[in-house]
């Protein structure tokens, strides 16, 4: 989970660092691609073979792929491709030699003779258990790249999918090396394709990853192959970053360099409410202040009646031992978030026998908007089919496969729940269900869209299974938790769903606010310095390291091997990338023909989203401030008891004086927690537990 998780950061991490690097174009945001492998001339030959190949994937090879690894465990599966990458020995030797990269020459050698002899020909791996000794990512190509051979242009083929001239040469000269190519007799050649298929397997996730995450497929996937054939052809894939990524060391009591910090109040019940952990820390009472940003003007004369001069904020629950670094980074623990058992199985998730808990989560449709397409949701039943039910709203544009929502889905199912996941509502699926025109981002409008939508997914789903849901709880993080709060202010008026409560982890205060400073994370491109487009691929090389790293390493880290200004390279990107997502789906991009459409992305932030689609019908900056703000609905705050409030003293997306008002509306609905930015606690067992607290049926 740890891996899947970063998958998302790291790849769309790589494109946010391609985007800032082309300077030919005066727009916020640059080409995201054309950094990385030049102008698209063939573009609409390309789009149209990159659907053909992915038509192909879904109707012939993934069909192959699946029965392939319903036949083999995931273990074997994992021996065989251990096998192949040590057959493929002479391609890593003699690019490496032709790049005079004599160190890994005589590593691959000293890897290849340890696996033949030792790990019965390459089945496993003794050269990285004895001797860590990683195996290095070195192809044909990149030894071309080395001799400064240029790219040429940019291809789709038919299967190879993405390449170049470079790239295509290289392969040839791949296959010429590899022993397994001259292979000839009929059993050796069956053998041959098995290998194969076991290898090209593994692609399987990420191209279904890309193919249902993004709205438009063929962009993400383009800037996937640029990022990472720059990284791996200026060798950037060989980086360590295990001195820049702190572990729990027991021995050693060195901390990260703080930022300035200010005193939090810590009241006695929080303490000891924290006495009974099985981790004994020393308490720290300092915190990291955000940047402040403004927010709307007649905010200000709404809350002038709420004075927090003399408010004391102080923390409910304590992170121990949680090193922070800055709220940027801190925000990016998200990634180690992970429960036992979510996907554990001796099969490949391909496999049709592979009945982990995420395998287990179905998906249906419901209808929206007729002539407009079906809504696709997520859900998982208890056996008593009365049981209450959990709907999970996730964060601002996370679609329904979102890693977050099957772990908090996983806490519910285990306390009894049967669970629906839901997509966000600032997210292209949602967009494409609703009528024409539809532009999410005003939380009461939104609220009453997902009211209807959730209204319709669980009759849908009681006349299916012919029973009755009991209580209903609604979680929701980020965006997604403060639409989850208006919804819950509707319901309290106008109760359409049932006994509603509502969990909410993280929201913004103040919209506006929070969009500006998303804004100034993602526009940080335009301080960096010259080099921008090599360290925005080291960025990237850095997260693809962290995501090629252990599973079990997770639960031992401390930090994360990060600046914050890559950490704002990062997060700015993964966010200006799903706003891009639904501003394609709002302007009817093509994923056919080639399209201009990147042009106005390129030029659009959060800020000029709500001023062309938000107020287009008019309205004032000032008047959506308040209305997309919790203090809108301060009444529902103030003497409603059917929600929880979580967040965070470090939350970037808020500030002080906007949570010391969010307190003084809720009391003690809201818990905050001493550190972790915005989600980046989900992880902790402290927060984890707290919440199995909460919603515990007992």
């Amino acid at each position: 989970m740890f891996k899947k998780s970063f998958i998302t950061i790291g790849i769309l991490f790589c494109f946010l660092t391609q985007n800032i690097l082309v300077f030919a174009y005066e727009s916020k945001y640059p080409d995201y691609s054309h950094a990385y492998i030049g102008e698209d001339k063939w573009e609409n030959f390309n789009r149209k073979m990159f659907n053909f190949n992915l038509k192909l994937n879904k109707y012939a090879i993934r069909p192959v792929h699946i029965l392939w690894a319903s036949i083999m465990p995931e273990y074997g599966m994992d021996r065989i491709q251990s096998l192949t990458n040590n057959i493929e020995y002479p391609i890593r030797l003699i690019s490496s030699l032709i790049q005079r990269d004599f160190e890994t020459s005589k590593k691959e050698t000293i890897r290849f003779f340890t696996n033949t002899i030792i790990g019965l020909g390459g089945l496993y791996d003794p050269a990285k258990k004895l001797f860590k000794i990683e195996q290095a990512h070195e192809n044909m190509e990149q030894a071309l790249a080395g001799c400064n051979l240029k790219s040429g242009p940019y291809f789709v083929f038919p299967v190879i999918s993405f390449t170049s001239l470079r790239g295509l040469a290289g392969r040839l000269l791949d296959t010429a090396l590899n022993p397994g190519s001259y292979i000839a007799t009929p059993v050796l050649a069956i053998i041959k394709a098995g290998l194969t298929v076991n290898k090209t397997s593994y692609m399987q996730p990420l191209i279904k990853m890309v193919e249902s995450t993004y709205a438009d497929p063929y962009d993400i996937a383009k800037k996937i192959f640029g990022l990472e054939n720059y990284i791996r052809c200026t060798n950037l894939d060989r980086i360590d970053i295990s001195k820049d990524l702190m572990t729990v060391n027991k021995d050693d009591d060195t901390k990260i360099a703080q930022k300035p910090v200010v005193d939090v109040q810590k009241t006695s019940s929080a303490i000891e409410k924290q006495s009974d952990r099985l981790v004994k820390t020393e308490v720290t009472s300092e915190i990291y202040m955000p940047d402040i940003l403004k927010g709307g003007t007649n905010i200000d004369d709404f809350l002038k009646n709420y004075s927090t001069e003399n408010f004391k904020l102080g923390a409910d629950i304590f992170l121990f031992g949680y090193n922070p670094q800055t709220p940027v980074v801190d925000s990016m623990r998200t990634a180690l978030f992970d429960l036992p058992g979510v996907d554990e199985s001796v099969w490949n998730e391909l496999s049709i026998w592979n009945r982990s808990f995420s395998k287990r989560i179905r998906t249906s449709s419901v209808s929206m908007t007729e002539g407009k397409d079906n809504y696709r949701y997520r859900y998982i039943m208890q056996k008593d089919k009365n049981s209450p039910v959990a709907i999970v709203y996730p964060s601002i544009g996370e679609g329904i496969m979102s890693s977050h929502s099957v772990l908090l889905a996983k806490i519910f199912y285990d306390a009894g729940y049967s669970v629906v996941i839901q997509g966000s509502h600032f997210q292209w699926e949602f967009v494409k269900s609703m009528p024409d025109g539809y532009h999410p981002g005003l939380p009461a409008k939104d609220a009453e869209a997902l009211r209807v939508l959730t209204g319709k997914i669980l009759d849908s789903l009681q006349d299916k299974y012919k029973c009755q849901f009991g209580d209903k709880v609604i979680i929701g993080t980020s965006f997604g938790a403060l639409t989850a709060l208006f919804l819950g202010e509707k319901e309290s008026r106008d109760n359409t769903l049932g006994n509603t409560k509502v969990i909410s982890i993280c929201p913004p205060v103040e919209l506006i606010y929070a969009m500006k400073q998303i804004d100034k994370n993602s526009e940080e491109w335009n301080n960096s310095s010259e080099d921008l487009k090599k360290r925005v691929a080291y960025t990237a090389a850095k997260v693809l390291k962290l995501y090629e790293s252990k599973d079990e390493a997770k639960k031992e880290i401390t930090s994360l091997p990060f600046t914050d200004e890559e950490g704002k390279l990062i997060t700015g990107f993964i966010m200006h990338q799903k706003l891009s997502d639904l501003i394609f789906t709002i302007e009817n991009g093509s994923k056919s023909t080639k399209t201009d459409i990147y042009q106005t992305i390129n030029n659009m932030n959060y800020q000029d989203y709500a001023e062309k689609y938000l107020l287009a019908s008019g309205g004032t900056s000032d008047d959506l401030s308040y209305e997309s703000s919790l203090h809108s609905i301060s009444d529902f705050l103030e003497n409603s008891d059917n929600y929880k409030i979580y967040h965070s003293l470090t939350d970037y997306l808020t500030n002080q004086n906007q949570l010391k008002r969010l307190k003084q509306y809720s009391g003690n609905k809201t818990v905050l927690l001493d550190n972790g930015a915005h989600l980046g606690f989900l992880y902790r067992e402290e927060f984890i537990e707290d919440l199995k607290d909460t919603i515990s049926l007992k």
